[in-house]
């Protein structure tokens, strides 16, 4: 195969193979690296372990996880190892390609900054916190597209991991508040109007199962009172917006999040316990149930708190 038809495969099956772990794994840098590992023939497993938290830090602002990956996977190529730190011209010759990507990527992106390359590639980012914001995310909706015919309220604070998870529980309400309920309440009316007017629509809330049952606990009381608050609130929306739009709201289980990935032995076995089928669900198959539910399969559905949990076994 001539080299240059040898050079487009390559980049076809690296594309592919992209496409393939960020769908499994939702995280761009170990993406980048274990598609670059595994189409140029690297080997480091703790590498790719390692990047794990990347994107996570990378939505705060600092550097994209792809440039991340990235870096890291030409590091193993040109980079020194411990019986070579000291070759200064080895370090020279890594930075060269290191340096040469950064500046291609900038010039398609803009920056390497996380933030900046999602703005350009999907958008602005709003604070949710601010009711401001909320209200030009909707004038930026409407602004896209004259009719929006879904809207998904799936915002929701992070109180459990990170340096979050450290905050008094007083601060907690406060922010799963503002973000989960009152973002939320407000979005959901704001759009829902601008659907009846146009005659049709179909909103999705996010809510927990927990909420109709209680969790003993700070973190059960937390999400109890904001997910039950916007269960109820779908429900009385729903009966506003009839029968032009449809409003429903998802109740997610055990689903194994960034928190549930590092939860305690004790913790996944009361999954196990809790859960009919012995397992914690996948944000995968609750993105199934919500596009069940505001596509024209769910019609006749509305007003309708839906769980997806598994089935819930009552201790």
């Amino acid at each position: 195969m001539p080299p240059g038809q040898a050079s487009d495969a390559l980049i076809h099956q690296l594309h592919a193979k992209v496409f393939e772990y960020m769908k499994t794994s939702g995280n761009c840098a170990q993406t980048t690296f274990l598609t670059l590992q595994e189409g140029f023939n690297l080997e480091d497993g703790a590498v790719l372990k390692a990047l794990t938290p990347f994107p996570g830090m990378g939505l705060r602002g600092e550097t994209c996880g792809t440039v991340t990956g990235s870096l890291m996977a030409i590091g193993l190529v040109y980079g020194r190892g411990r019986d070579r730190l000291g070759d200064w011209s080895l370090f020279t010759a890594c930075l060269r390609p290191a340096r040469r990507f950064c500046r291609e990527f900038e010039k398609v992106y803009g920056s390497t900054r996380c933030g900046d390359v999602v703005e350009k590639q999907f958008g602005k980012r709003f604070d949710l916190a601010d009711p401001a914001q909320q209200d030009g995310l909707i004038e930026r909706a409407w602004g896209w597209r004259p009719q929006i015919d879904v809207w998904v309220n799936n915002a929701g604070a992070d109180v459990l991991t990170g340096e979050a998870a450290a905050w008094p529980f007083e601060r907690k309400l406060e922010t799963l508040w503002r973000v989960d309920v009152t973002a939320t309440i407000r979005l959901g009316r704001s759009a829902g109007a601008r659907m009846k007017t146009a005659g049709r629509g179909a909103i999705l809330n996010l809510g927990w199962d927990g909420a109709q049952r209680g969790m003993a606990g700070p973190s059960g009381e937390l999400f109890a009172a904001a997910k039950g608050a916007v269960m109820a609130f779908s429900r009385s929306l729903a009966r506003s917006l009839a029968p032009e739009v449809r409003v429903n709201c998802l109740a997610p289980g055990w689903i194994q999040t960034a928190w549930g990935e590092a939860a305690s032995e004790v913790w996944q076995q009361r999954v196990r316990r809790e859960s009919l089928l012995s397992r914690w669900g996948t944000p995968q198959e609750v993105a199934a149930v919500a596009r069940f539910l505001v596509s024209p399969a769910a019609a006749f559905i509305t007003g309708q708190v839906v769980s997806v949990n598994g089935g819930f076994d009552s201790p």
